[in-house]
């Protein structure tokens, strides 16, 4: 195709928003920044796909506000170039840069806006955002992805492609193996304008999978990269507006770098390299990226896109797997550790695919026992740092107590098949609270909102695994057996469907608390709440009876059984 042809990402439409009238709109990445406060969210083809995006945006601020205020003022502390790369740091009067960030986000949050030096920022890179050209966006021209992948895979051979369809993930389908329910069928799935296909292109970068086969040339061996979004649980905090989510995802203030001590690493995104290849190497390097701004713009692919009758054609050559272990850097993950005690991204599979956020409280929000433990060991246990983010305004009086905190997450799970980690299903979940019941600042750590609800969802999973000894009780009679497998997978269907139950009462018990409210008449609302729901998904089993259960076995029937389950849940309630 011609060299002239242009699709760029700063002034051509290819972002879908929500407006305000919730009516739908593509805009550029100059109509978004300007406008964010009028857009309620981003509205892309799928959740994952608004979340690639997000953490894209987040990239182009950090890259800003880190090296300029709201004033669009330089940094004391440092030096930049003439494409505004940092040059030189001072790392010296911690403090004071730190409290300088600060007051940055704090006065663009107040503005409701962002500032000019943005615009100019998109101005200056304008040519690295376009999909055509010597350094098209997310890509790699021709020659540097021949001089990147072994002689038979070159663009000349037409080997080492992936189709379209096999990046579209509402498709995510090979040449091999078609996609039965899938929105568009036969040749449209390979259809694509160009708003799409930098849509898809983002996603699959962080989404991946590895059902390519084709690799960058390396001396060592190495593991292809799934995208990094699949390793890990991703988090992110939701506002009023899309400004609004920008601005409480903007960690100006990095609370971990990849090594656990910078705090103000330069950012440098993929897209200010002035060699590309220098990029490729310090990924074949298996180099960690010590910023945010290069960690959300990170590649799984070395990407060639070849336009053959006005459609992509796109080679697709594998970069090596991020390590994921202790990389603090990333905020936006839940954490856990193996059994070796080592710290990883805490990422859902399809075994914990219907486990909600809430039922896991602890892994979101610090607790008493976190605050005990931190002086011992920093690592025991980890927040998301996004979280940890927005627990740090609202101790410095940057958000109020009063502002409504929706943590969101958003997942994509693969097939769990280490050949293909094909994308199997969307996973999203949310909870809310004010902030000052989730990171309420009381004196006593026992008397803390946070800790009240951690306590709440441990009782809860107490009293459901009562719960499920009463269904496994009732197995047992059906099946006359006690030993038969049938009966544990009953039991934890009944468990499922308890759960499911409770889900949306307590993230709206949750959701309706208050910093003054009476702590123990809410938490006693709650658990009455829990109580019922419990008595009646035992009622359930309990009015479908069949013989064999009203005469029961040896010592129990469904009577006992059920008695026993009131019984244990009464007391573990504390209800009277």
């Amino acid at each position: 195709m011609s060299n002239d042809l242009s699709f760029n990402l700063v002034t051509d439409p290819w972002i879908k928003v929500l407006k305000k009238d919730y009516t739908e709109s593509e805009v550029s990445l100059n109509e978004l920044f300007s406008n964010s406060e009028d857009y309620l969210q981003l509205a892309g083809d799928m959740k994952s796909q608004d979340l690639a995006i997000l953490r894209l945006l987040l990239a182009i601020l950090l890259s800003v506000y880190t090296r300029f205020d709201a004033d669009d003022t330089p940094y004391s502390w440092m030096d930049l170039d003439d494409k505004w790369r940092v040059t030189r740091t001072d790392n010296d009067g911690f403090n004071s840069q730190k409290l300088k960030l600060e007051n940055t986000w704090r006065s663009l949050y107040d503005q409701k806006a962002f500032s000019k030096k943005l615009f100019d920022y998109l101005n200056l890179y304008q040519t690295k955002f376009d999909l055509f050209g010597e350094d098209p966006f997310y890509q790699v021209n021709r020659q540097v992805y021949d001089q990147n992948v072994p002689e038979n895979k070159k663009v000349a051979k037409g080997a080492g492609t992936v189709s379209v369809k096999q990046i579209n993930r509402l498709i995510s389908e090979s040449n091999n193996s078609p996609a039965l329910f899938s929105p568009k069928s036969g040749i449209e799935k390979d259809s694509v304008n160009n708003a799409e296909l930098v849509r898809w292109l983002i996603t699959y970068q962080n989404f991946t999978g590895v059902t390519d086969k084709t690799k960058v040339k390396s001396k060592d061996k190495f593991s292809v990269s799934p995208g990094w979004l699949y390793s890990i649980n991703p988090v992110y905090i939701k506002g009023k507006t899309l400004f609004d989510t920008l601005m409480l995802n903007l960690s100006l203030v990095t609370n971990d770098s990849a090594d656990g001590t910078n705090w103000l690493n330069s950012q440098r995104p993929v897209w200010e390299y002035d060699d590309i290849n220098d990029y490729l190497q310090q990924r074949l390097n298996g180099v960690y990226p010590d910023n945010l701004s290069e960690l959300y713009t990170v590649w799984s692919r070395m990407i060639h896109i070849d336009w053959q009758n006005g459609q992509p054609v796109i080679f697709s050559a594998g970069l090596p797997k991020l390590d994921s272990e202790k990389q603090f850097l990333e905020p936006m993950t839940t954490w856990r550790k193996n059994k070796d005690g080592v710290v990883y991204p805490a990422a859902k599979n399809k075994n914990n695919i219907n486990v909600a956020m809430w039922r896991n409280f602890g892994q979101y929000i610090r607790t008493k026992e976190d605050n005990n433990n931190e002086k011992k060991d920093k690592n025991n246990h980890r927040i998301p740092g996004v979280i940890g983010w927005i627990q740090e305004l609202k101790m410095h009086n940057q958000i109020s107590k009063h502002t409504n905190i929706n943590i969101v997450t958003v997942a994509m799970i693969s097939d769990g098949n280490a050949t293909s980690q094909s994308p199997y299903a969307e996973i999203t979940d949310n909870m809310q609270a004010k902030a000052g019941i989730l990171f309420d600042d009381e004196p006593m750590f026992e008397n803390r909102w946070q800790d009240k609800i951690e306590e709440e969802v441990l009782l809860a999973q107490k009293v459901v695994a009562y719960f499920y000894w009463f269904a496994k009780d009732i197995s047992n009679i059906q099946t006359h057996s006690e030993k038969k497998k049938g009966n544990d997978d009953w039991a934890s269907r009944k468990v499922a469907q308890l759960y499911d139950e409770l889900n949306q009462p307590f993230y709206t018990w949750l959701s309706g608390l208050d910093i003054n409210q009476d702590r123990n008449v809410k938490i006693k609302e709650w658990r009455e709440t829990l109580n019922r729901l419990v008595a009646t998904q035992a009622k359930n089993i309990f009015i479908n009876a069949t013989a064999d259960e009203i005469i029961g076995g040896k010592e129990d029937n469904i009577f006992t059984i059920y008695n026993k389950l009131r019984r244990n849940v009464y007391v573990c309630l504390g209800l009277k």
